[in-house]
């Protein structure tokens, strides 16, 4: 039997325009909902977990590895599209940037690190961590534009935002296996039984 893996995204955040994105932390609903899915039953086999080294991603890893007692390996590579040229922007104004990046794949949407280029650092980026123990199923805790970017691949899908996770603010996962690639479900939210 192949092992299961899953996708997951951070869930809702604390928003401050005066720190850079990657250090921004969990909200208390954020924090919530993480604790709540580290319990359900689709959590229940996963027996690594590989985070970004952003700290929401970090953050929300650890409350599973806490759960689940493992450790959180973190790597390079699963970070978010690089939007650094642009820092924090307001909601409607990054959604709009979003929709051209995901649209646009081959081309850098106001400085932003191209999503033809995102999606090959997140599938290197797991699919060496796959290589290192591929009977072991694991959890790769991220980021929505990453995370849909797998998707995308994995699912054998050209690169299209109305395949992202939804709205809601993160905090969705999807499954897969790995040889050969395959989804095993879209996007569901983590904290729905």
């Amino acid at each position: 039997m192949k092992p299961v893996h899953f996708y997951v995204t951070h869930p809702q955040v604390r928003i401050d325009p005066a720190v850079p994105v990657p250090r921004w932390s969990l909200s208390d609903v954020g924090r919530q909902r993480a604790e709540l899915a580290a319990g359900f039953a689709w959590a229940a086999s996963i027996r690594r977990i590989v985070s970004s080294d952003e700290a929401k991603a970090v953050e929300t890893a650890q409350i599973f590895a806490d759960r689940l007692r493992l450790t959180v390996e973190i790597r390079g590579g699963m970070h978010e599209n690089d939007r650094s040229a642009t820092g924090f922007l307001p909601p409607p104004e990054f959604e709009a940037t979003a929709d051209q990046f995901f649209a646009h794949p081959d081309q850098s949407i106001r400085g932003w690190e191209r999503a033809a280029d995102a999606q090959q650092r997140i599938v290197a980026a797991v699919e060496t961590a796959l290589a290192e123990q591929p009977e072991v199923p694991a959890a790769f805790i991220g980021h929505g534009g990453v995370g849909t970017l797998l998707y995308c691949r994995l699912a054998g899908l050209e690169i299209s935002r109305r395949h992202d996770q939804g709205p809601g603010g993160g905090g969705n996962y999807f499954a897969f296996e790995r040889d050969p690639p395959k989804v095993l479900h879209a996007w569901r939210r983590i904290d729905a039984a």
